[in-house]
């Protein structure tokens, strides 16, 4: 059990509950619970979260409470839901469910799922054979307790190799191993922010580290992107006003709107981040991933003269999300932190993936060269399947990464993938990707899918889309609060 939700909060997650998909209306207190299924189906419910008293939640809704008795009711009978009379009721989720690659929520029958919420791609080819080469080179580890707090020392050189091909000098020392990109946040969050310290975020950005920061309880503030990218006198001004102890940011085709970031833009950030004392987390994870032979800045790190940047990347987006194979880039000194606090958690990422990872990096060149052509054709695909099928959206053409941030024609973002789920298609809402349930109309795509796919995805979407305007807004006998 992770705590309790209020009445207001969770009228604020519900938002336009009412507007649910159908081909035929629904009563309102079916609308209601499916509203809260699709709530712990995205993740912005948790599990073991004890919901408001029927009468709190009926006055924040401004609803009777026969409907929100209602809805309990059935969201008990589907197994969402555990009741004890007296204790009140916890959020669950029904025993045919599994956790999905997403970290989602999932039905145990969704082998056929178009998997739109995924932002990574299948396993390249070299994979096999850079696997078969690493068994070979364990023999020379086994003698060995295989605890290496910090990473082989093949795999840190060959890190640090990348890191100066990129203008950025860097020694093993300045790196060590995680178990893949979310993990190397976690060791950094661990380090550096005392829980209730303060975060600067994009926004959107991406959810794992929101969750990852709400783990720390971390007090956010955001600086949100505009349609080309960010407004750098309303990110300094952030940084200066709220001087947080650390900023996340994603340089590199952020997730989920691909934007890059100019290099201008990185030398001010460095500097108006030691002038306050904010370390920067640098997510490098689509540093890759350029398309159309689109030039990339020097690495944030570049322009630090006094440890403020972290870095963080990771294997997954240019290689394989299976590989869990990460990193940070940092100063010696707080490598060696980093490492201490390491020990107190996983120890040591596996040797024999370490191994895999030093002889795909050692081929890096080819394998990502592939994925670059892959991903453009994918795009592409995507690009032109929404411009068919869905005209009215709004998509600005990455020049880089794996995603398309697309502004919908409407505030239709969560009803839109409770819609798709039933036809095959999983999607992430926009409000995934925020806090409070805002960004309602907007929805992330990515293009890792193979084109066929996805072609076949966005028809699929497009059917239910035209579905939510035919069954048109229910009205309602009794208002509901939009918060």
């Amino acid at each position: 059990m992770t705590g309790q939700v209020r009445g207001v909060q969770l009228a604020r997650l519900l938002g336009q509950w009412h507007a649910l998909p159908g081909r035929r209306r629904n009563p309102d207190y079916a609308a209601l619970a499916g509203t809260v299924r699709g709530l712990l189906a995205d993740g912005r419910l948790p599990l073991g979260v004890r919901l408001p008293a029927e009468r709190e939640l009926a006055e924040a809704l401004r609803i009777s409470r026969t409907t929100v008795t209602a809805a309990y009711r059935q969201l008990r009978e589907t197994g969402h839901l555990a009741s004890r009379r007296g204790a009140g009721s916890w959020t669950m989720l029904p025993g045919n469910h599994r956790v999905a690659s997403t970290g989602l929520w999932t039905p145990l029958d969704d082998r056929e799922m178009l998997d739109l919420g995924v932002a990574a791609l299948a396993a390249p080819p070299q994979l096999l054979t850079a696997a078969r080469a690493a068994t070979e080179d364990l023999p020379r580890y086994l003698g060995g307790a295989g605890y290496h707090p910090t990473g082989i020392i093949e795999l840190r050189e060959a890190v640090a190799d990348a890191y100066a091909a990129r203008g950025l000098p860097t020694s093993a020392d300045q790196i060590m191993v995680t178990s893949g990109t979310q993990h190397a946040l976690d060791l950094v969050l661990r380090l550096a922010l005392a829980p209730g310290g303060s975060v600067l975020v994009e926004s959107p950005t991406y959810p794992n580290a929101l969750a990852a920061l709400a783990g720390r309880r971390a007090r956010i503030t955001t600086h949100g992107l505009a349609a080309d990218g960010w407004e750098p006198d309303l990110l300094l001004g952030s940084l200066r006003q709220t001087r947080p102890k650390l900023a996340y940011l994603i340089p590199e085709f952020q997730n989920p709107t691909g934007h890059l970031m100019p290099a201008s833009l990185r030398e001010r950030v460095v500097a108006a981040a030691h002038a306050v004392g904010t370390d920067l987390v640098i997510d490098e994870s689509f540093v890759d991933l350029p398309l159309d032979g689109t030039e990339l800045p020097p690495p944030v790190g570049v322009y630090d003269r006094h440890s403020r940047v972290i870095s963080i990347g990771g294997m997954s987006k240019p290689y394989w999300g299976g590989l869990r194979i990460g990193w940070v880039r940092a100063s010696a000194p707080q490598v060696q932190r980093l490492a201490a606090v390491r020990v107190g958690v996983d120890m040591a990422s596996p040797v024999l993936d370490q191994l895999v990872a030093v002889h795909l990096l050692a081929d890096a060149d080819a394998i990502v060269a592939e994925r670059r052509v892959q991903l453009a054709v994918q795009r592409d695909a995507l690009l032109g399947a929404l411009a068919q099928r869905l005209p009215d959206w709004r998509v600005t053409v990455p020049r880089g990464g794996v995603t398309l941030w697309a502004e919908l024609d409407g505030p239709v973002s969560s009803a839109l993938a409770r819609a798709a789920e039933e036809v095959g298609v999983r999607l992430a809402p926009g409000p995934r990707f925020g806090l409070d349930g805002t960004m309602e109309r907007f929805l992330r795509l990515p293009f890792t899918l193979p084109a066929a796919d996805l072609v076949e995805a966005v028809g699929r979407i497009a059917a239910v889309r035209y579905d939510l305007d035919r069954a048109g807004r229910q009205r309602w006998r009794e208002p509901a609060v939009i918060a």
